[in-house]
């Protein structure tokens, strides 16, 4: 069976050996992450040349996310590497603390007392320590344990409610665009957007560093929800990011904000990622729980485009188990789908041509019950558009573009095919037609519905669709 929903699992530790990595994309991995926070540059080059490699050994697509670090809002190191703060004790973050002991510690992000102010919550390791904020004296945050636990080095620091200034792009960011660059990424998420200027910041230094590739929204401030219309409008994608952004706004928000975004999202013809434990326990278990299994079902019923496994892959001791049940789990759910296309496609306006012939093109392959939607496309528009309502029929796109034939891998109910350049549009329609057939999927007989432009390699050209009977 195809799968519609995409999976993006991220590379570390234990992904390096380039066998397990070649299992992984076999088993159903379509985007490989490659997460900033770690590694070095050349690190990350090198397992891009892995992944290039074993994806032409199976013949299979697949697509590199770079995932920039971000701002480092985080606390310092202890002298003993972790201390305990008991409820009701007072604790210290100072810029200016070194080293820290159960009384105090540093802090990477310098400027953290300029943002807070007496009665501000810090919540700390993704909520697990909350601290009320006394005071601020200078480089020190007076703070007393609202609830305590053990806290260890560099452990994450967030503002209930947001408010934090740190800018979404470091230069630490700056330098790693050029090595996505270099190492051809298709896509990069930028970590903590308050708004579409950080995106398209990213996007211009993406393009003075001579990248084609797609910006990635990853949604964890309070801010960016405040600004998530214009976050969407400026990126080609968002990432529902649910572990930061659970501890901005409280975890009980999530689920309804995830449907907002994938709704929304899908509304202005962008892709959706849902990210952040979504088969944690499979980190040390081979098996998922219950609850995991109900959370990825869940994301693929609001219409996700992917979801991603972070260190079940990275890191996890059942790399291979975690892809092949979130395969599963994605497949179930999408037995359930609900085709909706007469009530999507009601009010919609269309402002370009090949967007028009999207539409018409969905809403006959729907109605006419034919086998398949081929879109033969150089940048990817057409099959965007037809994916963004769910028909039901499996959307081919071919291209003669390889960096669009990658991009292809994160669109749900899209799946990507490396067709030969060709300036005819006839040579063009029976090349797709023995593709479907040598592949096995159409048989003779079957109606296939097809978009394509008068000129090929025009970009924007799509201006016809025509249906045909398979012979």
């Amino acid at each position: 069976m195809q799968r519609s929903t995409k999976i993006v699992a991220t590379l570390g530790p234990a992904t390096n050996e380039p066998e397990i990595l070649t299992r992984l994309i076999a088993a159903g991995v379509n985007v490989v992450r490659l997460n900033f926070s770690h590694g070095k540059a050349d690190d990350h080059v090198a397992r891009a040349k892995m992944v290039r490699d074993a994806a032409e050994r199976l013949g299979m697509p697949v697509a590199i996310m770079v995932d920039l670090q971000g701002p480092k809002i985080r606390v310092g190191k202890f002298e003993h590497g972790s201390v305990t703060l008991d409820p009701g004790q007072p604790f210290i973050l100072d810029a200016a603390c070194e080293l820290g002991n159960e009384q105090q510690v540093g802090l990477d992000y310098k400027e953290l007392p300029r943002d807070v102010s007496a009665g501000s919550i810090l919540l700390l390791d993704d909520g697990r320590i909350v601290l009320d904020v006394e005071s601020v004296q200078g480089s020190a945050i007076l703070t007393r344990v609202r609830v305590g636990g053990v806290l260890s080095n560099n452990k994450g620091i967030n503002r209930q409610g947001g408010g934090l200034s740190a800018p979404a792009l470091t230069a630490k960011d700056m330098d790693d665009i050029k090595v996505a660059a270099r190492l051809e990424a298709d896509y990069v998420a930028v970590s903590f957007p308050k708004n579409g200027a950080d995106m398209y910041m990213a996007r211009t230094l993406l393009q003075a560093a001579g990248s084609k590739a797609q910006v990635v929204a990853k949604i964890e401030r309070t801010e960016a929800i405040t600004n998530l219309e214009e976050l969407i409008e400026a990126s080609d994608a968002i990432m529902v990011a649910r572990g930061d952004l659970a501890v901005e706004v409280g975890d009980a928000a999530v689920p309804a904000l995830q449907k907002r975004m994938i709704r929304l999202a899908r509304d202005k013809n962008k892709l959706t990622i849902t990210a952040t434990q979504m088969m944690e326990s499979m980190i040390s278990s081979p098996v998922p729980t219950r609850a995991e299994v109900s959370d990825v079902a869940n994301a693929v019923l609001d219409g996700t485009d992917a979801v991603m496994l972070s260190a079940e892959t990275a890191a996890g001791k059942y790399p291979l188990e975690t892809v092949e049940a979130m395969s599963r789990v994605c497949l179930e759910a999408e037995k359930s789908s609900d085709y909706q296309l007469n009530t999507a496609l009601l009010g919609r306006e269309f402002v370009r041509v090949d967007q028009a012939v999207a539409m018409a093109a969905l809403f006959t392959a729907s109605h006419l019950k034919v086998k398949a939607i081929v879109a033969l496309t150089q940048t990817g528009a057409t099959p965007l558009w037809i994916s963004r309502v769910n028909c039901g029929v499996p959307i081919y796109a071919m291209t003669p573009e390889l960096s669009t034939y990658r991009r292809l891998c994160l669109f749900r109910d899209v799946y990507p095919m490396a067709l030969a350049h060709d300036a005819e549009q006839k040579s063009l329609l029976a090349s797709a037609e023995r593709m479907l057939l040598q592949q096995g999927l159409v048989l003779p007989g079957d109606l296939i519905v097809v978009t394509v432009g008068d000129t090929a390699g025009q970009i924007g050209g799509t201006n016809t669709m025509k249906i045909m009977r398979v012979a």
